[in-house]
């Protein structure tokens, strides 16, 4: 069996993976990326972050959700959106995204190799080719980058959030089953396409890891778009016997029937096939590797990043992660560590993010603070928009009023709490948004007007609308 020498082999194509090798190309090294799939960019370029995003705007243009509370204007189609209209958008621009990564590890030097990998031993890995034919890979650095049975996934009515991208037609009643990120997501897409839409969930709380104000809040904006919840429910039986039909049986004993099903369970760690024995590595629960500060594993050349290695496995964290392991494992100054601090994006309709402490986690350290709250409709970027139920909250420790959290409901959610971000990374206090000059009219003035509510609060003082719940 011939072997080919690499200064790293990295397996997976993933965020982490592609970053990871793009990082340790770019400073001079050679490297070998494994990935078993044609195409590079893992679950968050071909089945998550990227698609389920832009069919999330697809939904919003088609539907004119945007326009539905702006005085007189009805932009939404006049005619029925076919899956076609539906995903048009999300295959060009998951298509251009793929051939941006690709170009860039070509333009890098990256050797792309497509088949599986497995450890042989620590520092050779076998790459076995779709053809059957088997090539070694050694390397002195190694970047690991890498369906319940009661729902018959056979059925073309029953979809994972994978499958889902693959729909042949839009489903006039859709079950999602589990309301993390991705079930949420997805409930709000397609109840704003005009799907009846069922959220069940084993849980009596909407995405428990929020700020308890905005969790209520988002599942009342949910509900008020259309979504029906089911808490504190399992999905006992799928039965799929009936003709266009999939009825639901619940534990409490009621039914759902709908014409599609989409099942949100979450994932386990691909690591089964890899062989890590051979390499040293005993992997943890669900399959995820252990790591360092530095990504690194229990063999001190081997290292892993991205879902490989658990929460919070987002795309834009497993690319940090990755650059900060290739730095380490090279001597490469570049990125010695990930910022203490890593924003959360929820793309639910509307959007929520978050970064820092929540009040619960607050009171949980018996931390005093005090919360400062603007909304949206109070501010006239918020009326112009339309937005009528967002709201920034931001946290400040009541001593010196640093702040300490940051949460945002509404238009742009994920845009606005960078603002707070790049604050909190600096140590900033209350003086800093009180200082500053924002664009009017802007949506970051929120930052302003929330913590005057803040320095008002203190005082003892009521700024905000007295019909704001706080």
């Amino acid at each position: 069996m011939s072997q080919t020498e690499f200064d790293l082999v990295v397996i997976g194509g993933g965020p982490a993976g592609t970053s990871g090798a793009n990082t340790a190309a770019i400073f001079g090294h050679r490297v070998a990326l494994v990935e078993k799939d044609p195409d590079v960019g893992g679950a968050g370029l071909n089945f998550g972050t990227v698609p389920s995003k832009t069919l999330r705007e697809t939904a919003l243009a088609l539907s004119g959700w945007r326009s539905r509370r702006l005085f007189g204007v009805d932009l939404s189609l006049r005619r029925e959106a076919n899956i076609g209209d539906f995903v048009r958008h999300k295959d060009a621009v998951t298509a251009a995204e793929r051939q941006h990564v690709e170009s860039r590890m070509r333009a890098f030097g990256v050797e792309r190799f497509r088949g599986t990998a497995s450890f042989v031993e620590p520092h050779i890995i076998r790459f076995s080719q779709p053809n059957g034919r088997e090539t070694q890979l050694r390397a002195e650095k190694i970047l690991i980058a890498y369906r319940p049975p009661e729902f018959p996934f056979e059925d073309d009515r029953v979809h994972d959030s994978d499958e889902l991208l693959k729909l042949k037609a839009l489903p006039k009643r859709l079950v999602v089953v589990g309301a993390g990120v991705i079930g949420s997501e997805y409930a709000g897409t397609f109840a704003a396409m005009g799907t009846e839409v069922h959220l069940v969930d084993g849980r009596g709380t909407l995405l428990p890891f929020l700020d308890g104000e905005v969790s209520r809040a988002l599942a009342d904006a949910m509900a008020g778009n259309g979504v029906r919840f089911h808490w504190k429910e399992k999905v006992t039986k799928c039965e799929t016997s009936k003709p266009g039909e999939v009825v639901l049986t619940l534990s409490s004993g009621a039914t759902l029937s709908a014409d599609g099903v989409l099942v949100c369970a979450g994932r386990t760690s691909n690591t089964a096939d890899l062989n890590l024995a051979a390499a040293g590595i005993e992997p943890g629960k669900r399959g995820l590797i252990p790591v360092d500060e530095h990504y690194r594993t229990g063999v001190s050349h081997i290292y892993a990043a991205g879902d490989v290695i658990g929460p919070p496995a987002l795309a834009a964290t497993s690319m940090e992660q990755a650059r900060v392991a290739i730095c380490d494992a090279f001597d490469i100054t570049a990125k010695a560590d990930l910022a203490p601090l890593l924003p959360t994006g929820i793309y639910t309709i509307p959007e929520a993010s978050f970064v820092g402490e929540t009040e619960e986690s607050l009171k949980e350290k018996r931390v005093d603070y005090i919360a400062g709250r603007a909304r949206y409709a109070e501010l006239p970027r918020g009326r112009i928009v339309g937005d009528e139920t967002g709201f920034l909250k931001l946290l400040f420790r009541h001593t010196d009023m640093r702040l300490l959290g940051i949460h945002v409901l509404g238009e742009q959610a994920t845009e606005v709490v960078h603002v707070g971000l790049v604050a909190m990374l600096a140590g900033a206090t209350a003086d800093l948004f009180n200082r500053a000059c924002f664009n009017y009219p802007t949506l970051g003035d929120l930052y302003k007007y929330a913590t005057y509510d803040a320095l008002l609060c203190r005082r003892g003082i009521s700024w905000s609308d007295p019909t704001f719940v706080k």
